[in-house]
């Protein structure tokens, strides 16, 4: 006769405590997790994880993309559209350079802070990254200068154009969003590169006068 096998052990009793409880260094872990102290994970993982379109665009390639299309914007709306209401260039310029610096702050700056895979990735394409109310008036200010070098940019060129024509009574290249958008944009990528080549000479003078 054969024999019967031996009945398992019965598990010991468990309370709802057991069943919840929680490992509090992983829970630590995880609310303290930032860029610092996170595993290095490659680029073509984190892809795997992203949902949106298959074509990638250059990080460079976004922002002049970006900028350019404010800019073309502001010249759209506020360069034209105002141009039978407010008839005075001047006063023209001065509200298109108030909403260049306006639009930059409010809106352009925000959106590469918005899109950023990390803090602080796209703070190479703003003047002044710093996310507070006090670079409204800076970047208005950044937004004059912008314009009065495409002022000058369209001038120059005009009187090359003048003077190789031989044309006086028009004026051979006008204002539109296009053009305007994509001299604001090359300015302000010119600016933008001086200010880090500044950054990087003044971080290599205190290096050197630190010492070794």
């Amino acid at each position: 006769m054969a024999k019967k096998g031996r009945k398992p052990a019965p598990e010991p009793h468990k309370t709802a405590s057991d069943y919840y409880s929680l490992n509090t260094k992983a829970v630590e872990d995880l609310v303290s997790a930032d860029v610092t102290n996170s595993p290095k994970v490659s680029e073509a993982e984190l892809r795997r994880y992203r949902s949106g379109p298959k074509i990638r665009l250059a990080d460079w390639m976004k922002a002049v993309l970006l900028k350019w299309w404010f800019a073309g914007a502001v010249c759209f709306f506020f360069l034209w559209g105002l141009g039978t209401v407010v008839p005075n260039r001047e006063n023209q310029l001065i509200i298109v350079g108030l909403a260049l610096g306006a639009v930059t702050d409010l809106f352009t700056n925000n959106i590469f802070r918005f899109y950023a895979r990390t803090l602080g990735e796209n703070d190479r394409w703003m003047m002044f990254p710093r996310n507070s109310f006090s670079t409204l008036p800076l970047n208005i200010v950044y937004g004059y200068v912008i314009l009065f070098l495409v002022v000058l940019t369209y001038n120059a060129v005009n009187a090359f154009l003048i003077a190789a024509t031989g044309v006086q009574d028009k004026i051979p290249l006008g204002v539109g969003p296009i053009l305007f958008g994509l001299l604001c944009t090359g300015w302000d990528l010119l600016l933008l590169a001086a200010k880090r080549m500044l950054m990087r000479i003044v971080r290599d003078a205190k290096r050197r006068a630190a010492g070794p």
